[in-house]
């Protein structure tokens, strides 16, 4: 019995060659233990691979972590505890905060001051020296007991020499010696993409790559049977993989979403506050008497809201809606925002009547199942669109009232797609700018998967092996994460700072933070989003 604790996915950004779900199907189907998802100071991947393992009985998914510092030593890292993930989460977001975007700066220190109920293995260098020793022992003394020392098979010829090497190093650190395959893709099929995303983000080509490539095509998933014969005679360290899977206990299933609760009277419950503002927002809007359709609507959205438990989400909108239309002097306003709910939520009366949408529900006969069903477990996704040049005050408004430790955008993934595919592999495997462009030009947009079929329209021999052999890596690349970016505008707001739930780091743009799960992760884990929307039409309102 084996598991795999050290893979890195296509989520460290051009360091992995397989997708997260790849990795867990394939670690499944090869009989693993259990597999864990180590990325580079990033948990991006780790949701992915969740929602791929949540549905396969009697195997496990390892939440854990690859942590790079900023002096070049790397350990792995696997929270026991929901609480350990937290505290990961935090350090991950002090380090991406207080560096540039898509960077992460942590020292050992951060990890000592985060590290309770968490297990980690020391990542030695290929070539060890005597510093390295002393570093290793240092870090080894300085986080909770049992320490692992990570070994892998080089396949150099000296692997029973390596191997035994790191036994005894591990002996002298106080250690305990952990195997591991130092996974890059699920399959060796994937090599070669491997090679291409290497130059990819070394800014080469194949030819000119050299020894920046892996010298062999095993860095992929091994059954048990073939970690134990590359292991025979260390069988502890194979040992050592099942104790950290047994003593992990945590799931991403934890990840309760907590409201916040200052949207919340003391005293009151969400639902009753929820219940009383509506029915003074039904007076308010029907001012001559509130029409029994209205009253029907009403009682039966309370009914459906209370047993999903949605009245803090409600009350959320509500909360920045308010603000976007009550002027505020002290702060140099003197008129509202204009703002409006849109889409599906427009179905539904308390909205309405809460002012969130301005579609009157007495004069339409809208469906509110199409907002909210008793049988769906999809939260429910209230847009509002605020006018395009003032929105930023609204986004300032939410990170002062809840704080940027429990508010922040979600992220959006980049991802290559066809055009960027072909001029990327075009270039690392030496084609010139104008066969690349000629290639890219004939794929219309930037959405087909399929680029081979238009390839003929541009002139090139479409028999050529070398061209074809780009195609067929250009095909493996299409979907393949880029980089994060931030969310037009899908705020994540929390009672339980944001940080202990998700890494939060810098975006681009001054005074914006984003997290690190795009809205397909927090629509898997059950955390409901507020989408603070931007639209021209009501500047143009707001002008004319």
């Amino acid at each position: 019995m084996y598991a795999e604790l050290q893979t890195t996915s296509n989520y460290s950004f051009l360091r992995g060659g397989s997708h997260p779900g790849e990795l867990v199907a394939t670690g499944y189907m090869k009989a693993l233990t259990a597999i864990a998802i180590t990325d580079r100071n990033s948990f991006a991947g780790i949701v992915r691979a969740h929602r791929e393992a949540r549905h396969i009985e009697d195997f496990k998914l390892v939440i854990g972590l690859r942590i790079d510092l900023d002096d070049n030593y790397s350990l792995l890292a696997y929270p026991k505890t929901r609480d350990a993930f937290g505290r990961l989460c935090t350090m991950l977001s002090i380090g991406k905060m207080r560096a540039e975007k898509g960077e992460c700066h942590l020292q050992l220190q951060d990890v000592i001051d985060h590290c309770r109920d968490s297990i980690f293995a020391l990542i030695p260098p290929e070539e060890i020296t005597p510093a390295d020793i002393q570093q290793l022992g240092r870090m080894a003394k300085s986080l909770p007991k049992p320490v692992y020392l990570a070994a892998s098979a080089l396949y150099q010829g000296n692997d029973r020499a390596h191997i035994a090497m790191l036994n005894s190093l591990s002996t002298q650190l106080s250690t305990r010696l952990l195997a591991t395959n130092n996974v890059l893709y699920h399959d060796k099929s994937r090599r070669p993409l491997q090679d291409v995303i290497t130059c990819i983000r070394e800014k080469t080509t194949i030819d000119k790559a050299g020894f920046l490539l892996a010298a062999n095509a095993e860095r992929h998933l091994k059954r048990p049977e073939e970690m134990a014969r590359l292991f025979e005679g260390f069988e502890h360290a194979l040992g050592a993989t099942l104790e950290i899977t047994h003593a992990c206990t945590f799931n991403l299933k934890e990840l309760k979403y907590e409201y916040p609760e200052e949207t919340v009277p003391k005293g009151k419950t969400a639902q009753e506050y929820l219940e009383e503002i509506t029915w003074e927002g039904a007076n308010w809007r029907y001012p001559d008497g509130i029409p029994d359709k209205i009253k029907a609507n009403i009682q039966k959205e309370f009914k459906l809201i209370a047993h999903k438990e949605y009245a803090p989400y409600f009350l959320t909108v509500y909360d920045i809606v308010k603000y976007a239309r009550t002027p505020q002097p002290d702060k140099g306003r003197f008129d509202e925002i204009l703002c409006q709910g849109r889409g599906s939520a427009a179905n539904s009366t308390v909205c309405y009547c809460l002012g969130i949408t301005s579609v009157d529900p007495n004069e339409l006969d809208l469906l509110f199942e199409r907002f909210i069903t008793e049988n769906r477990n999809e939260p429910p996704d209230i847009d509002v669109d605020f006018e395009h040049e003032r929105r930023e005050e609204v986004i300032q408004y939410i990170y002062e009232r809840f704080g940027r430790h429990r508010a922040g955008l979600t992220a959006t993934v980049i991802t290559y797609r066809s055009r960027s595919a072909i001029r990327e592999v075009g270039k690392v495997m030496g084609l010139t700018e104008d066969v690349t462009s000629a290639m890219s030009s004939t794929v219309w947009g930037s959405w087909g998967a399929n680029p081979d079929k238009h390839i003929d329209q541009s002139g090139l021999d479409f028999e050529d092996p070398y061209l074809l052999r780009v195609i067929e890596l250009t095909r493996e690349l299409i979907g393949f994460p880029r980089h994060l970016s931030q969310h037009v505008g899908g705020f994540v707001l929390t009672e339980r700072p944001l940080i202990e739930t998700v890494p939060i780091g810098n975006a681009a743009m001054d005074d914006r933070t984003f997290i690190e799960w795009d809205k397909d992760d927090i629509e898997t884990l059950g955390i409901l989003k507020v989408d603070i929307l931007a639209l021209g039409m009501l500047t143009c309102i707001r002008k004319a």
